[in-house]
Parts: structure tokens; C-alpha cells; sequence
């Protein structure tokens, strides 16, 4: 049985380094998985015997102890921290003081001697530690890091005489990393703060009044009381008091929603003024909140397309440099008489620039920006790689009922036939759809305006996409659209409508319709219409609805393209069809809420599945989640999809283009190592900065 552990990591700064690590724990005898979630520091481990769990614990700290100094598994240890922090001030001191000693040496002292001493002493200031962890590194086969190559770019610097320029690389590296740990654990801090939603605990009924307890320990049907102040920590009904919600971790909306007795509410929420009383109604584990968790904290798991392919470059991209870098140490001066120190020089300005840690760091790090830019919205991403295909849509399906339109049906005529009146109709309707949870069946009792006698019900069954059957009061009934009725040979009277029709049968005889009206979400008209001001003008709609329907509804969004009258594995089909007929034009995308909707999702190249009402398996299915029931939001996550997509493609180009250009620079001997060091740790923070931009998108 596989078993799978979360930990805290510590002291992690490199996302390269994370990912050498990374693989390192994944060879571990014993550990089947590994991940690595860089922005939230976090590792999870799936390991086959719990048995083992001490052992492997060792070797992950050894692994990330020999790749990056300093970092450290770690499960609440403040004094740690705390100490952690001293450290850095301290350090932080030092450097001040070494790098006075550095220009003090540089444009104060003219002796050469006490000029040498303080270059020497600023490099083993700053330098001491990546030496280390250099030698370290290469006794552990680690090669072609930025260890090593700051290293022997700087080493080589001393033996050709460049004291200051050798003891500058290693001061503005230095400098240049506390800067990009800055940056980097800014951003860190704000993907994290998407999961400070997390209750810490539920106040549970009990018969001795209130009791405090982990949210994961309270069951299903259990009472809590939610005061004022506090995070709402399991989903449930407000059986008592009223109050305003702020849901904006959940939705993004700014504005307070409004609650009473008989309301649903959703934890991660905060209950802003009265005491609630709440009925449970899901687990922990179940909870919006922790799907929230779930999804956020998955997100490395699915990397985008542009993430994989830097990963593999800078793996190809750094060891050719450091050979180029050697050929130009040695071709020039042996065929061509060059001078060994000119050429030693160039060579060293090529292993700085080589370092590949601005394209690894920033890509990920811009995706989760994207990503919490989304959350902050209330469009869950489960991953880099459905933000990048997201940017890439060209046609957009969507279902009709509950994602459209309200799927809050009314009841607007009853049509009576043979010998049966208005009022049967409604009585036979109610009572077979008595069990039943679907949006038509709500407003059909609705109508009735009474609860059904459900001990007058029975044989109830119900057929996917066609309706439902049941014997009432002894007599068959049938009700549901005309390919339910036609399968038991009943012959229905087509009635003119744009509405949705339901036809009833007993015993074997029509007795009536009843026709609904579904009316179009006020968000969907504008969501439409933006989606076509991004490009996305392909836009399709999919329905089980009656074809008069969803015309009208098609009508009143600008669909031109309706399929309607699908059952839910003619859904799929007609994707498929879609898919086909639309194959090299760009990413597919389709929008559902229902449990019927959960295929079509999963085979879209884009799911994208209507949290607030939708269905647990449509919202599992998906690859976005939609906490509000907003067709509006749907744009706007194409939008956060393009810019983050922007970004990343800035990243690449600015990293790319200003290391070629030094290298190139560097080879013909315009370019110093000052260059070089701007073209490594500098490109570095300028693309962490510029992937931060995605956090504060308007």
C-alpha cells in the first residue's frame, strides 16, 4: 500500500537545486513519488513502507543537505527559524563590512600588498561558502552548477592576475542572490497567502456545550457554531442565525453575501457578524476548502509544456557552454598563437553567463503567479500546464443548463389530455419526481407547493438524459422528454414551445405536458460577447434540451452553433465530431456542471467545470474550477492565461537573448566578467520581478 507524506522544506532558494533534489529522493530505495512544490515549500513523498519512513527521512536530508547547503526538512520548529533569521542579519553585516573593505582596496589604498590582502578577504567573505559547496557538489558528481562555475570563473580570475575583478564576481553573485532570495520568497509569500484559508479548527456541539477540534474530526451531520471573526471550517446548512459572509478567498468577490437559516455555506469563508449554528453536511476531506488546498497545492504536479522543455534545455544548454567555454582556452592560443591569459579571461566570462538559473527559476515561478492571480479570482487552476493550453483556446463549448442558464426552471403552463385535468398532471408530476434532485424536478414540486406523499411512491427509477419512472398510488407513470415515452410505445402531442417540455404518461396513456422556462444567466450575454473580443470566436453550445430550447436560449446569448437533444455519451460524440473537424486551430475548451458533463469535461483538451453548483464528479473531472457559477469568469481567466503566457515568453526571451549576447560579447573580448555576472544573477532577478507582475494583475 502506497503511503504518501507532507513535509515543510526549509532554506530552499534554488528552484534548479529543487529540482536535482527532487530526483535525487525519487531514486531513494523505497519512494515511489516525489514532488517538490518550490513556491510553497513544500515536499511530498509517496513511499511504499512506513516502516522505512526514518531511513528515508536521512536520506532526503542528506540529498538536500549535499545539493543546497543549509536546507532542512522541518515540521514547526520556530527556534529554528527564529535562529535562521539571526543569521542572515549577521550575514548580512559581514558583507557590508567586506564589501567597505573591497572599494576601500579598490580607490583608497595604493599599496599593492594591503591592496591584495583586502581583495583576498572580501572573496573568502563572500565566496567561502559557494567554494564549499563546490567541492561538496563535484565529490557527489554534481558538476555543472552555479557552484562550480562561479567557483572556477573566480579562481581563474586570481591566477591571471584579475584580483578585483575576482573578488567582485563573487561579491555582486552574492549580492545578486540575496536579492533574487528576496524576490523569490516575496512571490513564495504570496502564492502562499491562497492557502491561508485553511480553518484551524471547528467549535463542535456537544452535550457539554461547545467543544474545539481539528476540522478533519467532525462527521456529517454534526452542529458547529460559527461567531463572528471566525473562518467557516466545513461546508453545511445554517440551521440558526443570520449574518454577512465575506466568501472573497473563495470567489473573488469583494462584496459580503448575506446568510440565514436554510442557506448553504462554504468554509474558507469568514463569517463577518452574527453567531451561525451549521449543520454539516460534508467532511473535511470533501470540503470546498480543502479542495481549494488540493488544487493549489497540486499545481506543481502539472507542469507546462514551456517549463519541461527549459528543464531539459538548461540540462543540455550548460554542460555545451562549459565545453566551449574550455575549447576557448585552449584552440586560440594553440593554433593561432593567442595569449593563454586573454583567452583564459573569455573563457571565464563564459562559465558565468552559463549559469541557466534565471530560465528555470522564473518560468515556474510565473505560472504560479498566473496561478494565484486566478485563485485570488476564484478560478482554480490545477496546473501550469491547463493555464498555458487555457491561453491557447480558440473554440469554446459550453452546456446549456446551470452553466448558461440559472437552471432555475419555472414552471409557466400545465397542458392536460384524455380524461386527465390540469391538476393530476401536477399530482402524478410531483409525485414521480418526489426523490429526484434535478433542477426540473425542484421547480416541478416547486409548483405543487407541497410535499409529496412519497409512501404513495414506488419503482422509482431514473434514466439518464430522458427522465423518470415510478408507480404512483399503484398506477405506471412515465415522465421525461419524448424519447423516454417513445420507448415505451406511447405516442405524445407535440406542443409549439421555446420552453423545456416534460410529457406524462399513466398506465400507457399520454396525459399531458408540462412545459419549464430556463432563463439565461445575466453574465452570460457579456461572457459571450468578451470571449469574442479575445479571438475566441468559435463558441458551441451543447445541450439534452429540447431543440426549441435551446435555440431560444442560443438566441439570446449569440450561439450560433447549438447541438441540442444530446444524451450524455452523445455529448462526447458530438466533442469528438468538434474536435476533429477543428484539429490544428487551436485548444478545445467546454464548460458543464452536471454529473453527465463529467466525460465531455475529461475529454476536452480544456475542462472547465462550474464549482458552485456543479456536480462533485464534473469539478473532479476538470482542469479549472469555477468557484462562483459566473460564465463571466470564464474570460477573464483567458485573460490571466495570456498574460501569464506573456510573461513566461518575456522571461525565455530576455534570458536568452542577453546571455547570447554576452556570450558572444564575451568570446570577442568586449565583455568583462562585470557583464558576465549582470548576464547570470541580474537577468535572474529582472525575470522573478517581471513573473511577480502576475500576482498584482487588475
Amino acid at each position: 500500500m502506497t503511503i504518501k507524506r507532507d513535509y515543510e522544506v526549509r532554506g530552499l532558494s534554488c528552484v534548479n537545486c529543487a529540482g536535482k533534489i527532487e530526483a535525487g529522493i525519487k531514486e531513494i530505495d523505497g519512494v515511489n513519488d516525489a514532488i517538490i512544490n518550490f513556491p510553497l515549500s513544500r515536499l511530498s513523498v509517496e513511499i511504499a513502507d512506513d516502516s522505512a519512513l526514518k531511513q528515508i527521512e536521512s536520506r532526503i536530508q542528506e540529498i538536500m543537505e549535499s545539493i543546497e547547503a543549509g536546507s532542512k526538512l522541518v515540521i514547526n520548529d520556530n527556534k529554528v527559524e527564529d535562529q535562521r533569521q539571526m543569521i542572515s542579519k549577521m550575514t548580512l553585516l559581514i558583507y557590508i563590512l567586506a564589501a567597505i573593505s573591497y572599494f576601500a582596496g579598490f580607490f583608497l589604498v595604493n599599496n599593492l600588498t594591503l591592496k591584495l590582502i583586502l581583495f583576498i578577504l572580501t572573496y573568502i567573505v563572500f565566496g567561502h561558502k559557494v567554494l564549499i559547496k563546490s567541492v561538496k557538489n563535484i565529490s557527489k558528481g554534481n558538476v555543472f552548477d552555479e557552484n562550480f562555475l562561479m567557483s572556477i570563473a573566480s579562481v581563474g580570475a586570481f591566477i591571471i592576475g584579475e584580483y578585483p575583478e575576482a573578488a567582485a564576481v563573487m561579491m555582486f553573485y552574492q549580492v545578486g542572490e540575496l536579492f533574487q532570495d528576496y524576490a523569490v520568497d516575496h512571490s513564495k509569500r504570496a502564492i502562499k497567502s491562497l492557502i491561508a484559508i485553511k480553518p484551524d479548527y471547528a467549535n463542535i456541539k456537544t452535550p457539554e456545550g461547545y467543544e474545539k477540534v481539528d476540522p478533519s474530526n467532525v462527521k456529517i451531520g454534526d452542529l458547529i457554531v460559527i461567531r463572528p471573526g471566525e473562518r467557516v471550517p466545513l461546508d453545511g446548512i445554517v440551521i440558526e442565525g443570520t449574518s454577512s459572509l465575506d466568501t472573497s478567498a473563495l470567489t473573488g468577490e469583494s462584496l459580503p453575501r448575506e446568510i440565514g437559516a436554510g442557506n448553504e455555506i462554504l468554509s474558507g469563508s469568514i463569517n463577518l457578524s452574527g453567531v451561525l449554528i451549521v449543520r454539516v453536511t460534508k467532511i473535511f476531506e470533501s470540503s470546498t476548502v480543502n479542495r481549494i488546498l488540493s488544487m493549489v497545492e497540486n499545481a506543481a504536479r502539472k507542469k507546462a509544456v514551456s517549463e519541461r522543455f527549459i528543464t531539459r534545455f538548461a540540462a543540455v544548454y550548460t554542460p555545451v557552454v562549459v565545453g566551449v567555454a574550455a575549447l576557448l582556452t585552449v584552440i586560440p592560443p594553440l593554433l593561432f598563437n593567442g595569449d593563454f591569459s586573454q583567452w583564459i579571461y573569455r573563457a571565464l566570462v563564459f562559465l558565468v553567463v552559463s549559469c541557466p538559473c534565471a530560465l528555470v527559476i522564473s518560468i515556474p515561478l510565473g505560472f504560479f503567479g498566473g496561478i494565484g492571480a486566478a485563485s485570488k479570482r476564484g478560478i482554480l487552476v490545477k496546473g501550469g500546464n491547463y493555464l498555458e493550453a487555457l491561453a491557447k483556446v480558440n473554440t469554446m463549448v459550453f452546456d446549456k443548463t446551470g452553466t448558461l442558464t440559472n437552471g432555475s426552471f419555472e414552471v409557466t403552463e400545465i397542458i392536460n389530455e384524455n380524461s386527465f385535468t390540469k391538476e393530476q398532471v401536477l399530482y402524478y408530476a410531483a409525485h414521480a419526481e418526489a426523490f429526484s434532485s434535478h433542477p426540473l424536478a425542484v421547480s416541478v414540486l416547486r409548483k405543487y407547493g407541497k410535499e409529496p406523499d412519497k409512501n404513495l411512491v414506488t419503482e422509482y427509477a431514473e434514466y439518464a438524459g430522458m427522465g423518470v419512472s415510478a408507480k404512483v398510488s399503484g398506477k405506471a407513470v412515465l415522465l421525461g422528454n419524448r424519447v423516454l415515452l417513445s420507448k415505451y410505445n406511447i405516442e405524445v402531442k407535440e406542443v409549439k414551445s421555446s420552453g423545456t417540455l416534460m410529457y406524462l404518461a399513466v398506465d400507457g396513456e399520454f396525459a399531458g405536458s408540462v412545459i419549464l422556462e430556463d432563463t439565461v444567466k445575466e453574465d452570460g450575454i457579456k461572457a459571450i460577447e468578451e470571449l469574442r473580443s479575445l479571438g475566441v470566436d468559435d463558441i458551441v453550445m451543447l445541450t439534452g434540451d429540447r431543440k426549441d430550447a435551446a435555440d431560444a436560449a442560443a438566441q439570446k446569448l449569440g450561439i450560433k452553433s447549438v447541438y441540442s437533444e444530446l444524451l450524455p455519451h452523445q455529448k462526447v460524440d458530438c466533442l469528438e465530431k468538434i474536435i476533429e473537424e477543428r484539429k490544428n486551430t487551436g485548444k478545445i475548451a467546454f464548460v458543464g456542471d452536471g454529473i453527465n458533463d463529467s466525460p465531455v469535461i475529461a475529454r476536452a483538451d480544456i475542462g472547465i467545470a462550474m464549482g458552485g453548483t456543479g456536480s462533485d464528479a464534473a469539478i473532479e473531472a476538470a482542469d479549472i474550477v469555477m468557484m462562483t457559477d459566473e460564465p463571466g469568469k470564464i474570460p477573464e481567466a483567458v485573460r490571466i492565461a495570456r498574460k501569464t503566457k506573456v510573461i513566461v515568453y518575456q522571461n525565455i526571451v530576455l534570458s536568452m537573448v542577453v546571455k547570447v549576447i554576452v556570450l558572444v560579447l564575451g568570446a570577442g573580448g568586449v565583455a568583462t566578467l562585470w557583464e558576465a555576472v549582470f548576464a547570470d544573477v541580474g537577468v535572474a532577478l529582472l525575470a522573478i520581478l517581471n513573473a511577480m507582475r502576475l500576482t498584482r494583475i487588475k
